[in-house]
């Protein structure tokens, strides 16, 4: 991207379409026009190279509105067809992002218009609307030099702000796809722009997010990692540092004396963000830490005098017997400290569900009537309502009337969706759309359908792959380390893989037997979590499984049998957490993340860790680890999603959807969720018979 020549190749030999240099496409001359979906687009000027891609200057042709286009690069001599094809794809559904619910609010992250990726030729190109702030802090520093330390400060005030809701708002990509937190992942002097309103006065943009920079770093180069949040951070500080020293090029902030003695405060403030000391657990912490700083005159250091004081030791120092009771004093206070601080810690970890409304019966505002509320039929909810969390009663027996003495019924109808890929049945009804169908709210884990209502999440839900198991008899899962990856699990079920040889070279040849379950809303979620909702995996995925698909106890019995017979099987499929968690013919496989992060969400109850291959798992002493499974309301889990109460956005009374949600998320709601084979929202005591028996009568 450095090579000068393709611009002047151009100049030199019009309609060039190759740089003579260095092989790469040239430079877009100027006037030539780019089509989009949402419009088309005219070049006037190149500004220069920024990351991975080359800037222009343009308009929109339609209003003459100025736009900026990033042109990225797959040319063939670094990318093969099927590369091409494939970063392609997937820069098309994911170059850009804005808020989930459409909202325009301007929290220094330059938003993107347009993601062009053209089917022939070997570039793509990224259109934005928002283009005052062009000046990269790579440019800054070589313009004004380095900052003060009260400028880092508002830098990293401002840039924390973006961060925090980068990692915490529901983003849409292009796709439709929504993801709660996105990581920036290249966080650098490039990738952050300044306005400068004068030498002192400045305002901070994010762009070049990771995601869809990196397509375009060709095979051949190392790979850039997948970064996670708390990375975002340690960028950022290395960052600051920067302009604080003043230098673009590599300075290592681990050597103490490349550090200015300005501030003592914002050194110490950017070792933890840089991870150089205890860091900080999120953007939002590290920018109130941030915003309690002492100011920079106010540097905390001893004068002189003082610090020869403190070298004096008086006499009785040198008593043996202080020493003896110094040690008594700390070992008992050590011992009180420890159990203190681990009764503190289990007062902190279940401080949200000990907040919860105890009962149904506690909830306000409990309308009398008669109320209905539907799913999808083969789904998760109506799963669950045959299932008997307590007293051998149906979870569908004790919502129907969840008070009482109360005149109020909520009657449970499923339906079907005829393709749910393109419609869910039950939302449409909720939504007013189905003739002669009216319902006051519904079930549902589809988030990225339900964009015209109001929704409350109530617990969660996900899919567990499983393979055959048996105590006796477990070398498939003990073979596979007791888990699998995404990719895998992609290659598997768009047939790829065959032979589970393939997956693992050690061991003997065995045929992969995929099977599908019949919720439609499952395999919804395995297209979006595992197959990506790439349409030509999806295709693959559709034409050689289909038919393959049954319900998920059939293929349980089917491994059974197998077992019985003493027949070796390959067999795999996955399913609903409520239908896998509490069985033992097939093994729930833990996720290998995009991380390469090993996430098992099954635990063992008196152990406290994780299943492993060698555990009985007949005994029916397992439970979900909600931290394992999400964290600060963030699913951790791959395959774990959310369940929502959803109804219409009415404002003049008060929704019934939302008075059902918020006898769910009582103690005695989450408690019967939780014996059903959902997640709880939080964390609850590990005594959970206990803890659910407290709270389920009121």
């Amino acid at each position: 991207m450095n090579c000068d020549k393709p611009l002047e190749t151009i100049k030199e030999v019009k309609g060039a379409k190759f740089c003579f240099e260095c092989g790469f496409p040239t430079n877009l001359p100027d006037e030539v026009e780019i089509k989009g979906y949402r419009g088309s687009y005219r070049v006037t000027k190149y500004l220069g190279v920024r990351g991975f891609g080359r800037l222009y200057s343009g308009v929109q042709i339609r209003d003459q509105q100025p736009v900026l286009i990033k042109e990225y690069l797959l040319p063939s001599r670094s990318f093969n067809l099927d590369e091409t094809f494939k970063r392609k794809e997937t820069f098309k559904r994911i170059g850009g992002v804005e808020l989930a619910d459409g909202r325009v609010q301007n929290f220094r992250l330059i938003q993107t218009w347009e993601a062009i990726a053209p089917e022939q030729g070997e570039r793509c190109y990224l259109i934005t609307k928002d283009i005052q702030p062009s000046q990269t802090l790579r440019q800054y520093l070589k313009q004004y030099g380095a900052m003060e330390p009260e400028q880092v400060r508002e830098f990293l005030d401002e840039v924390l702000q973006t961060l925090v809701f980068m990692h915490s708002q529901k983003l849409r990509f292009p796709s439709n796809q929504i993801q709660r937190g996105l990581e920036h992942g290249n966080i650098n002097l490039d990738s952050v722009l300044i306005k400068v309103e004068n030498k002192q006065r400045f305002v901070t943009y994010l762009c070049d997010i990771a995601i869809w920079e990196n397509l375009f770093v060709p095979p051949s180069i190392a790979q850039p990692a997948v970064t996670t949040m708390a990375q975002d951070l340690e960028a950022l500080g290395l960052v600051a540092f920067q302009l604080w020293v003043g230098k673009t090029q590599s300075v290592d902030p681990k050597e103490d004396q490349a550090w200015p003695d300005t501030d003592i405060h914002l050194k110490k403030y950017l070792y933890r963000l840089l991870s150089l000391d205890t860091s900080y657990k999120s953007a939002e912490i590290a920018r109130t830490e941030l915003l309690k700083l002492p100011k920079p005159d106010q540097s905390g250091i001893l004068p002189s005098s003082d610090l020869e004081e403190h070298k004096r030791f008086p006499k009785f120092f040198l008593n043996p017997w202080f020493w003896l009771l110094i040690l008594a004093f700390l070992l008992i206070g050590g011992a009180w400290y420890y159990f203190w601080h681990l009764k503190k810690m289990d007062d902190d970890k279940f401080a949200d569900w000990q907040a919860l409304v105890p009962n149904f019966s506690n909830v306000n505002n409990v309308p009398p009537g008669k109320f209905t509320y539907t799913g999808e039929q083969n789904g998760t909810w109506t799963f669950i309502l045959t299932q008997a969390p307590e007293n051998e009663s149906r979870l569908n027996d004790i919502l129907t009337k969840p008070i009482q003495n109360a005149f109020t019924t909520f009657e449970y109808q499923g339906v079907v969706s005829e393709n749910i890929a393109t419609a869910s049945q039950p939302l449409k009804i909720v939504l007013g759309e189905v003739e002669k169908q009216s319902k006051d709210f519904a079930m549902t884990s589809l988030e990225e359908k339900m964009i015209n209502l109001n929704n409350k999440k109530v617990a969660y839900d996900g899919l567990l792959v499983f393979v055959a198991f048996s105590k006796n008899n477990s070398n498939l899962p003990a073979a596979l380390g007791g888990k699998i990856s995404l990719e895998q699990l992609r290659k598997i079920y768009t047939g790829e893989y065959t032979d589970w040889r393939q997956v693992n070279p050690n061991l003997s040849s065995l045929k992969i037997e995929p099977f599908v379950p019949t919720e439609p809303e499952a395999v919804q979620q395995f297209k979006k979590l595992v197959l990506a909702n790439n349409e030509q995996y999806i295709s693959l995925f559709e034409q050689k499984f289909a038919q393959f698909r049954e319900n998920t106890g059939t293929t349980q019995i089917r491994i059974r049998t197998a077992i019985e017979n003493k027949k070796t099987t390959g067999i795999i499929s996955f399913g609903i957490l409520s239908k896998t968690w509490d069985q033992c013919s097939g093994y729930p496989l833990a996720i290998v993340d995009k991380n390469d992060q090993m996430i098992q969400p099954l635990f063992r109850r008196v152990t406290r860790r994780a299943i492993n291959p060698t555990d009985d798992l007949c005994d029916k002493a397992n439970y979900f680890d909600v931290e394992t499974f999400e964290s600060d309301g963030i699913v951790k889990y791959p395959l774990g999603y959310a369940v929502y109460v959803v109804y219409p956005k009415k404002s003049d009374v008060q929704p019934t959807g939302l008075i059902f949600a918020n006898m769910l998320k009582t103690r005695q709601g989450q408690c019967l969720l939780n014996k059903v084979g959902l997640v709880p929202l939080q964390p609850m005591p590990n005594d959970i018979n206990y803890a659910c028996e407290s709270v389920s009568k009121p």
